[in-house]
């Protein structure tokens, strides 16, 4: 039996602070591996995202190199919101022998209560849940709390920086920005 942590996103685009909450979680909680699980339309986001084959491949450059990080994307290949209730039910189903559990931020520990079918979820895989910067963790639900140094990184900051033509050359690993710089996405300028 595998003990597999899933790290869900829009990953808009993966970066380091994403990298350091997998491998800290997958150490500190004794994980064999993490599997990223890109969305294609979360239902707590308006917003459009970049294209999936955009941030599956920029996903798979970033977690190049790490044996314990891999990619599942079945939330890619199913049409419509991406639900964790949906993508947990598949994955126990098709990997009934192995233990997963599912990493939240703190900022989405809040919103638990509103989370599609949570009550069933608690029961189907054991949260993580991990400290952000201005946010806490408390809830009636059960989560196994892990406090880490966050790193004050997101994707948003990081898109509307590139688009600005400004700085970001260590919020990424090198082979996303050369990713983004190759194919100008966020409207991607030289700085």
């Amino acid at each position: 039996m595998k003990k597999i942590g899933i790290l869900g996103g829009t990953f808009n685009p993966p970066h380091i602070g994403h990298l350091w909450i997998a491998e800290e979680v997958r150490i500190r909680k004794q994980l064999d591996e993490i599997w990223f699980v890109p969305t294609r339309t979360p239902p707590h986001k308006e917003t459009a995202v970049l294209d999936a084959a955009h941030r599956l491949e920029m996903l798979r450059l970033a977690i190049q190199g790490n044996p314990h990080f891999h990619i599942n994307a079945l939330e890619l290949e199913r049409e419509g919101k991406s639900y964790t209730y949906d993508t947990v039910k598949e994955l126990t189903a098709k990997y009934h022998e192995d233990a997963f559990s599912f990493i939240i931020g703190s900022d989405m520990v809040e919103y638990l209560p509103k989370w599609y079918r949570v009550d069933e979820l608690v029961k189907m895989v054991r949260f993580i849940g991990v400290s952000r910067p201005g946010s806490e963790l408390q809830t009636t639900y059960p989560i196994d709390c892990l406090e880490i140094h966050p790193l004050d990184i997101s994707s948003t900051f990081i898109r509307n920086r590139l688009g600005d033509g400004e700085f970001v050359r260590y919020l990424l690993p090198s082979a996303v920005m050369n990713y983004i710089k190759e194919n100008r996405i966020y409207g991607y300028r030289e700085s």
